[in-house]
């Protein structure tokens, strides 16, 4: 107690040697604490994680495990000088400096969550097709450095309006200044976001056999502003991501069956017998297929110079190959089966009718 009062007796630039003990304990006392938690509780909390099918937890602890030794330091300092009566000016410089340290953690802990979420969705969504997920990665890195800067912007705001900042000007100034970038960027800008928009919603992905318009090809690479495609004549066609998202796009990759009809024309000499059987063998050609499926096959029209025979079937892959060969089997097998059974496949003829007069 005597130790105690003695110090509460020593006065030095206007704190007891008391508040100057208390002070610092204080700071050992949370920076001990602090880094406890830093190197025990939070080696321990990773090693649960890792147990985990989950990779969010790790995330998380990743993100407390890489702050900064100056955080820790100048959080104990911060609490710990606020027994003692300094300067106003110590307590701003500290402060300001607090301000500095927490924005910073707090923009980084933010980047790399959502770095997270981006890469998972753009990986997850892409595993399938790897040309895809590396043009995703590049599409992502480019992601990543705009939301740094949307970070750091908002990052400097806070930071400037907790120092008593008027930032109302400074924002209007930005968006009178984003307007103006805005509208001189305004195609190159819609090109971009458009690319934002083929990648999360998947419109189509590297290796698909896409028709816009007129023109169709497989897409070799989606950039930030255009999409590369090439065409079965094999020139590389260059469209802007604008185009692609404003325009309506077939994609072939995402066919899980294709439809076909044909008709079938035979004379009009066949016999109805002939006739009959037709549907039934068609349907037995069909079937044995692996990659067709047989729907049906029906006598419908009384053609100008052929009996019309409509048939419908479906190719199980949406793959142009397969889809050619398959109607390739079929045909020579139809071809084959008519010839054998006499039935005659009809062309364009004209029957000419002339009377003679007798005199």
């Amino acid at each position: 107690m005597e130790f105690i009062d003695s110090l509460k007796n020593f006065i030095i630039w206007g704190n007891t040697g008391y508040d100057y003990v208390l002070a610092i304990i204080i700071f050992v006392g949370l920076l001990v604490i602090l880094k406890i938690f830093q190197v025990i509780i939070l080696t321990r909390l990773y090693k649960l994680a890792q147990k985990t099918k989950t990779d969010f937890d790790d995330v998380l602890i990743n993100i407390f495990k890489t702050i900064r030794p100056p955080f820790y330091f100048l959080i104990a300092l911060y609490f710990g000088i606020k027994v003692l009566t300094l300067p106003e000016i110590v307590f701003k410089i500290l402060y300001v400096l607090f301000l500095v340290v927490i924005i910073f953690e707090i923009i980084r802990a933010s980047e790399k969550l959502l770095n997270y979420f981006i890469s998972g969705y753009l990986v997850q969504s892409n595993k399938d097709n790897v040309k895809s997920r590396q043009s995703s990665q590049a599409m992502m890195k480019t992601l990543q450095v705009v939301i740094r800067i949307i970070l750091w912007v908002v990052g400097l705001m806070l930071l400037l309006s907790n120092l008593g900042v008027n930032v109302n000007s400074v924002i209007a100034s930005l968006g009178i200044g984003g307007i103006a970038v805005a509208l001189a960027l305004q195609n190159i800008l819609t090109d971009v976001f458009s690319s934002f928009a083929i990648h999360m919603d998947k419109i189509f992905q590297i290796g698909d056999y896409i028709v816009v318009g007129s023109d169709g090809g497989v897409v070799e690479k989606i950039g930030l502003k255009t999409t590369r495609i090439r065409t079965l004549q094999g020139e590389e066609l260059v469209i802007s991501n604008r185009e692609l998202t404003s325009a309506r796009v077939q994609n072939f990759r995402k066919m899980e069956e294709r439809r076909i009809v044909f008709n079938l024309g035979v004379i009009y000499g066949t016999s109805a017998t002939k006739l009959v059987a037709i549907p039934k063998m068609v349907e037995n050609i069909i079937q044995p297929e692996k990659l067709a499926r047989f729907d049906r096959c029906y006598f419908v029209e009384f053609g100008d110079f052929s009996l019309i025979f409509e048939v419908v079937l479906y190719i199980k892959s949406p793959d142009y190959e397969d889809y050619l060969k398959t109607r390739h089997r079929i045909n020579l097998e139809i071809y084959q089966q008519f010839d054998k059974e006499s039935i005659e496949f009809a062309y364009p003829t004209q029957t000419i009718l002339v009377n003679k007069d007798e005199n």
